[in-house]
């Protein structure tokens, strides 16, 4: 781990709308400071240099959608977690998170949010942006792996209670929005600044153009616990695929979406739209095993986290190895992935002006990638958080 300037040289920079090859950057003070198109004429003093030789320099990942990861859940409301959680993900890329919720009862949640609320971020982890609050306001029949027994009805007030605990760090929410009939809870948290995303949800196509139009602009988890396409009715997937306000999160495991409806997916709705996330749990990092979520017994092999009952239950998704799948498509570049890993979260959150990509002036979270998007360098608001090993 290193403080202070960053100066990385001879490297292809991707920046918005071009891309420089053997360009530099200097980092500085956590932000980026420089971009050179040329090698500067005096190089900066007392910085750290970084060889980018054969590297691509892309914008740092976003993951919007993550419950934990090396041995750790938001749920367990402590420090420590958040920490184990921030710590481990730079090695897959993601520089910037939502800590997410998960349905439970509303004083494990209040933990949970106060615990973020007093949460300081370390030099080198990744950075927690804010709340995912997935639950409790969600459709029974479509819960997946959300406890059914803490599941209840849409509350202004007791969001807007969660909120203030939270210290106002609430970012996204997840929702059923056939529980919100008139639109008014989903009016008023849009208008609030809340990103909306409809999930855990049987509505229908009707339904969701409605909701689209009380101001929900994402869907959760692209295919899994919603209503599907249907040559009557398209659901919230056709609402993916046709309504052009919403993005939508995708788990590109290729378990919670087959790769064939990857293909389909990326084809219909496109790079513009998507977003992707892990849905990570506690179990990502470690070996296969008995886990826990939400409070349920959770069984993990080596590609998969599921319930007793066979129900998935989030993923162990390294959200590079997620990207390398959607690179792994048809048409698919370093551009549209990043774009999908970077900048759309950036833009659904309201925090493109100081991340999703390079540009002076915004957060220094970059990476350093070979061409297989193996990921050589990671770093953290101006600070390296991970280095590939040499051998």
């Amino acid at each position: 781990m290193l403080l202070g300037k960053l100066f990385i040289h001879n490297t292809t920079i991707h920046k918005e709308q071009e891309v420089i090859h053997n360009g530099s950057i200097l980092l500085d003070n956590g932000r980026i400071a420089e971009i050179y198109k040329q090698p500067p004429s005096e190089f900066p003093q007392n910085a750290h240099f970084i060889d980018g030789s054969g590297y691509q320099a892309v914008p740092g990942f976003i993951d919007g959608h993550i419950h934990g990861a090396n041995g750790a859940d938001v749920m367990d409301a402590t420090e420590d977690a958040l920490d184990s959680i921030a710590s481990v993900l730079p090695e897959e890329g993601t520089t910037s998170f939502l800590a997410t919720t998960i349905t439970q009862s509303q004083e494990a949640i209040e933990q949970a949010l106060a615990n973020v609320a007093s949460y300081q971020m370390k030099p080198g982890h990744a950075e927690m942006v804010g709340v995912h609050l997935e639950g409790p306001f969600v459709e029974k029949e479509r819960a997946g792996a959300q406890p059914v027994e803490h599941i209840i009805q849409p509350d202004l007030s007791l969001f807007r209670k969660w909120q203030e605990i939270s210290g106002h760090r609430i970012k996204t929410i997840t929702m059923a929005p056939e529980h919100d009939a008139d639109g008014e809870f989903i009016r008023m948290l849009a208008d609030e600044g809340i990103n909306v995303s409809a999930g855990h949800t049987g509505i229908d196509f009707a339904g969701m153009k409605r909701a689209v139009e009380s101001g929900v602009r994402q869907v959760t988890h692209l295919c899994n616990a919603m209503s599907g396409i249907h040559h009557r009715d398209i659901g919230v997937v056709g609402a993916a695929f046709q309504l052009k306000d919403l993005r939508a999160e995708l788990i590109a495991d290729g378990i919670h979406v087959a790769p064939e409806m990857l293909e389909i997916i990326y084809k219909n709705v496109g790079p513009e739209r998507l977003i992707l996330i892990t849905d990570a749990m506690r179990a990502k990092c470690l070996s296969p095993g008995d886990y826990e979520l939400g409070g349920q017994p959770v069984k993990v092999t080596e590609d998969r986290a599921v319930l007793e009952d066979g129900t998935l239950a989030g993923s162990i998704l390294k959200l590079k190895d997620g990207a390398k799948r959607m690179l792994g498509l048809e048409g698919a570049t370093l551009e549209a992935v990043t774009q999908m890993a970077s900048a759309n979260p950036a833009k659904q959150l309201g925090m493109f002006d100081r991340k999703g990509s390079i540009a002076v002036g915004k957060d220094a979270d970059l990476l350093l990638l070979d061409d297989e998007l193996n990921i050589k360098y990671t770093i953290c608001r101006g600070v390296i958080g991970y280095r590939e090993e040499q051998e």
